[in-house]
């Protein structure tokens, strides 16, 4: 089957967390075409690197985010009262009631058809005229905006929006309706497909949205990082205007919501993102739960079998990152030392970013304040860092050292961690999002930004090398049955299938035969291409009625002569 993979980032097939079991599927699904639409991608077509994509891959189109705003304008009045109309009924129905999607008990009725309708109507509006993005900056855009803050039934937070925000909104509104503006949406284009693939319920999504709307391709919704959740984190208080935090959360609860409703299914990445979907308004019977994997042959090598030479050595790897709480484990690694002298902590890691490296630079000044008098080289703490070049040295830490801690309480699925569990290696984890989900038993985990606890649960380990064996046993054995890429590949082609066989893509001129489109049983010979037969009499099976039986062809023995008559 042909898919359409909507992503975003700077690179197919998609950027941030969801890159790496992206990759993993288009590269696992060589049975399937793929077509990958990269919203914010580009980038490295402009800096000359080309990235080799597997022969599955037949196209990649790219809508880089800097040059999306340049579509046309609607000319003419009646273009300009149309997109007035629309877009003032989108707004009317962001601007009334509960601002996330699920949080009111109008959030399925009135305004989540009018949110629907309108935004359709503004895609429509949009594929006739080339593009709506000068039209969402325009004046116009701006005075519907007000006009829907200052309506009688609207937020509270809302009607207090100065001129400033309105125009902060507006703006916000442009870049989040870009896709509207593209050209996607084509015979050609996502037109073509059998299933379109959101990595991510954001703009992605709504590109989904409408190849839905105006060829009705089925769509798959995948979020590792609930969108909605990552919006009201990174919009909190301080972060904007009270108006315009209001207004924007109400529009991302709206497009959550019609996200959901649209979707055939709906995947999340923990148990953790699908109680979100379903607090943001998805339908429970409708979310499955994918893991997103790791591969298994980088860390085959560091089984239980090949226990480290010391067996008093601690290991962090992962990204060097405020969110890892380093400071924490370096303060509950100070209390390890007391009681056990020869225990080791090696730090692996690579900054990310201007961020990270301050803080690996503080990490590192507060290991010589707590362990001062020693070399640098002889420190009980080292600090090792691993390019992307270098990324299967991380298996050679892990098989380095008895322990794996993670003190962190980043959010997100806990990669890191199912790399440690393929390795074979008891951890120590500080509770975040999914941890103890990933965990099932087979690692401690302690209460997070608690160096006293996690000194304790580290020390318990180095002192018990059976129990350390045992659940490194354990751990390997649930990764490898629930978080390898084989597993999350074979789910998602089950998904697909699944899709397609209850929504196919029925086209008027196909140019190929696409799978599940016409029943099996239109191939059989007989009355099951034949015209329709009538119901059959109420008592009577449907096989009895259609079938000849030796009944139909001997009369029945109230028409057949008596004795009597025979004489």
């Amino acid at each position: 089957m042909r898919l359409g993979l909507l992503t975003e980032g700077a690179r197919p097939y998609a950027g941030g967390a969801a890159a790496s079991w992206c990759e993993r599927l288009v590269r696992g699904l060589g049975q399937h075409e793929f077509d990958i639409y990269a919203l914010g991608g580009g980038r490295h077509r402009e800096a000359g690197v080309r990235p080799v994509l597997p022969p599955q891959v037949r196209r990649v189109r790219t809508a880089p985010p800097w040059t999306a705003g340049d579509a046309g304008l609607p000319h003419g009045r009646r273009a300009r009262r149309r997109f007035a109309e629309c877009y003032g009924e989108l707004l009317g129905a962001v601007c009334a009631g509960a601002g996330a999607a699920g949080a009111g008990p109008d959030t399925s009725g009135d305004l989540a058809d009018r949110f629907g309708s309108a935004l359709y109507a503004l895609a429509e509006l949009a594929r006739e005229k080339n593009g709506l993005a000068g039209a969402l900056r325009s004046d116009i855009a701006v005075r519907a905006l007000e006009r829907a803050c200052r309506a009688p039934r609207a937020l509270c937070t809302a009607r207090e929006a100065r001129v400033t925000d309105l125009l902060t909104v507006t703006a916000h509104l442009e870049h989040a309706l870009r896709p509207l503006s593209l050209g996607w949406y084509g015979d050609d284009a996502l037109g073509a497909a059998d299933l379109c693939h959101a990595t991510t319920g954001g703009p992605p999504a709504l590109c989904g949205l409408l190849a839905r709307h105006f060829h009705g391709v089925p769509l798959l919704v995948t979020e590792f990082d609930v969108h909605l959740r990552t919006h009201y984190l990174t919009s909190g208080p301080g972060t904007a205007a009270p108006a315009v935090r209001a207004v924007l959360a109400a529009f991302h609860g709206r497009l959550a919501a019609e996200v959901y409703r649209a979707a055939e299914l709906l995947t999340s990445g923990d148990a953790h993102a699908r109680r979100w979907q379903e607090r943001c308004g998805a339908d429970r019977a409708r979310i499955r739960t994918v893991y997103p994997g790791a591969e298994a042959e980088r860390f085959a090598e560091a089984d239980v079998s090949t226990l480290p030479a010391d067996a008093y050595t601690l290991v962090w790897a992962g990204r060097v990152d405020p969110a890892e709480d380093l400071v924490s484990l370096l303060h509950a690694f100070a209390e390890v030392r007391l009681e056990e002298p020869k225990a080791r902590l090696r730090i692996v890691g690579t900054p990310s970013g201007a961020e990270g490296a301050a803080y690996a630079g503080h990490c590192r000044a507060l290991a010589a304040r707590l362990f001062p008098g020693e070399p640098e080289a002889d420190r009980p703490v080292s600090f090792e860092e691993i390019g992307r070049s270098e990324e299967t040295r991380v298996s050679d830490a892990y098989a380095a050292g008895a322990v794996v801690v993670r003190s962190g309480h980043a959010e997100g699925f806990p990669a890191g961690l199912v790399e440690a569990m393929l390795s074979g290696r008891a951890t120590v984890s500080a509770d975040a999002v999914a941890v103890a989900e990933v965990i099932g038993g087979t690692g401690l985990v302690v209460p997070p930004r608690d160096p006293r606890a996690l000194a304790q649960a580290c020390v318990a380990l180095l002192r018990d090398p059976e129990r350390r064996a045992r659940l490194g046993a354990a751990a390997r054995a649930r990764a490898l049955e629930l978080f390898t890429a084989e597993r999350t590949v074979t789910a998602f082609h089950g998904l697909y299938l699944e899709i397609v066989s209850r929504c196919p893509v029925r086209r008027a001129t196909p140019d190929a035969p696409r799978p599940f489109a016409t029943p099996a049983e239109t191939f059989v010979p007989g009355h099951w291409t034949g015209p329709t037969a009538p119901a059959p009499p109420r008592g009577v099976p449907a096989w009895a009625a259609r079938t000849p039986s030796r009944a139909a062809r001997t009369p029945s023995r109230a028409a057949r002569p008596s004795a009597e008559e025979t004489r």
